[in-house]
């Protein structure tokens, strides 16, 4: 988090209070107030339940509204932002994350809504994808800030992103504008999960990287000749201990494993495409890029660099910037928020 205020997106009005800011995702369900000048107070979080039914995950939501409810500004907070792992579909506040099996289809957006009212808050409320969410954070306080036109990417077991156009965020009718994960990067390519053939996410994300390097002979640290190690971490003999992750591909190419950095180069180059394409069709001058597998550092961004060049040919194009994102963990709560600021009116200066 910045240490010094920023503007809250759009110039909101000053008389404006917090924003009730909730992440949902796989692993946690977090919540914050996030003030005008980004700070956050009131944080809060409860695991994801797993094996609960749908009301069993939505009970852990309803926690962390409950908890921010009892912060002494709550009476002041003027919004609300949902952010969500997906799919989403915010025509109708719905969302059935891939992470989250009891939700399918979930009213997740009117669930909170009655949560909020009933303690108190009758706020309006917006929904956003998580890769949206990213963007709209990096664009007000990241690495995105000051360019009027932005991509922002994450790219982890999946590989999602947002768009920002015109210096406002662009989610598009069913909040899915900016999947960048799903534009095909390989007409002969490998199926992807979501139907479609050589998409950038069945080439780039952690798990797509793990699992071509290990078709490819790859071996972890540890792990005997012949063992896949795919379930667990290998052993420690023969080097630094690693597993068979894009983490322990990662660590591989940082010690010069040819495999282990050719499955690297060839996710960089199905990013590189799709960044050039992107930059091509809209006009972006930056591409940020967040997530587990941006955690690898120079080991990603060589390659998305070197083979942007063959990519990012014409003259409106090649200059995009490929930088990594600055927020980490706070994106969500921040996104959340910062999605809510752009997408509602700002409430009138006596709210």
């Amino acid at each position: 988090m910045p240490s010094v205020p920023y503007p809250a997106p759009r110039a909101a009005a000053a008389a404006s209070g917090p924003t009730v800011a909730i992440d949902i995702g796989g692993t946690k369900i977090a919540g914050a107030l996030v003030h005008p000048d980004g700070t956050m107070t009131a944080t809060t979080r409860r695991p994801t339940p797993r094996g609960a039914d749908a009301d069993g995950v939505m009970a852990a939501v309803a926690e962390v509204v409950a908890d921010l409810s009892e912060s002494p500004v709550w009476a002041s907070a003027v919004r609300c932002g949902i952010g969500s792992a997906g799919p989403v579909d915010t025509s109708r506040g719905t969302v059935s994350p891939v992470n989250i099996g009891a939700w399918r289809e979930f009213p997740v957006q009117e669930r909170v809504v009655a949560e909020l009212a009933a303690r108190g808050a009758d706020l309006p409320t917006v929904l956003a994808g998580d890769g949206v969410a990213m963007t709209a954070a990096e664009h007000w306080l990241g690495a995105a800030r000051g360019h009027a036109n932005a991509l922002c990417m994450v790219v982890s077991t999946g590989v999602g992103g947002g768009l920002i156009l015109n210096n406002q965020i662009h989610p598009g009718p069913t909040g899915n504008a900016g999947h960048i994960g799903h534009i095909s990067v390989a007409f002969d390519g490998e199926p992807c999960a979501c139907g479609g053939h050589g998409c950038v996410e069945s080439i780039a994300s952690g798990t797509a990287i793990a699992r071509w390097a290990l078709e490819q002979g790859w071996t972890p640290a540890g792990t005997p000749d012949g063992a896949s190690g795919v379930n667990g971490a290998s052993g420690a003999s023969g080097g630094r201990e690693r597993d068979a992750t894009a983490a322990g591909v990662a660590a591989a190419a940082a010690e010069g494993d040819p495999i282990a950095l050719a499955a690297f180069d060839r996710a960089g180059r199905a990013l590189a495409a799709a960044i050039a394409a992107t930059a091509t069709l809209v006009e972006t001058d930056i591409a940020v890029i967040g997530g587990g597998v941006a955690a690898a550092g120079d080991t990603l961004f060589a390659p998305i660099r070197s083979h942007l060049a063959a990519y990012a040919t014409l003259s409106f194009a090649q200059d995009i910037q490929v930088v990594p994102a600055m927020l980490g963990t706070h994106a969500g709560l921040i996104g959340a928020a910062a999605a809510a600021t752009m997408l509602l009116p700002a409430p009138p200066a006596s709210a």
